[in-house]
């Protein structure tokens, strides 16, 4: 699968830990050394804002997709390659899943969960076959991949599914996964095992 653009869900906060700001630029290298895109939430401040400058520092592109409510909010981003103003927040997510061919959360709060939970939901149903991954940035994301493997254990998730969510403490690392990523076969969605 090429993949020309990949979104990146992260905060509109830095965060408490430098080391989230650093994995961003850290990820924008990685994207730009194997030239690929980003498509991200159009902010210019906290770690949206760093992956989106270190991106276009390095020469790359990058898109960003704001609803019209948060351009203000979240301060949005004058200098990208490309800036889609929406109306929505359903129109800005619709809108990056399509210019994206993978996705990435960086640390980030109920937001950056809630825009990855809604890709790996449509995955699972079939409704896109493109990469998920979370950045385990120093342990981040820790807890909730403890929790997601429960909801393996505890039968909520098929293992079938497993494949769809890629983990990495790397942007490298990651991103190589993503190159070999292929979408499981998706069943019959609710057979009589799942219910």
């Amino acid at each position: 699968m090429k993949i020309k653009n990949i979104c990146v869900y992260c905060g509109s906060s830095s965060g408490k830990n430098p080391a989230y700001s650093q994995a961003a630029t850290q990820l924008a290298l990685a994207l730009c050394e194997r030239n690929i895109g980003l498509v991200y939430g159009g902010g210019a401040v906290g770690v949206m804002g760093t992956v989106a400058d270190a991106v276009l520092t390095a020469g790359g592109e990058v898109i960003g997709v704001i609803p019209r409510a948060l351009a203000v909010k979240e301060v949005a981003h004058e200098s990208l390659s490309e800036l889609h103003v929406v109306a929505s927040m359903h129109d800005r997510k619709a809108m990056m899943a399509e210019l994206a061919d993978g996705f990435i959360a960086l640390p980030g709060g109920w937001g950056t969960l809630e825009e990855l939970f809604e890709m790996l939901t449509w995955a699972q149903l079939g409704f896109h076959d493109k990469p998920c991954g979370l950045l385990n940035i120093e342990g981040y994301y820790d807890g909730l991949i403890g929790f997601l493997e429960n909801s393996f254990e505890q039968q909520f998730v098929n293992e079938l599914y497993r494949p769809i969510l890629m983990k990495a403490d790397e942007p490298t690392a990651l991103l190589d996964q993503f190159s070999t990523y292929r979408a499981p076969k998706v069943r019959k969605w609710m057979v009589e095992d799942e219910l």
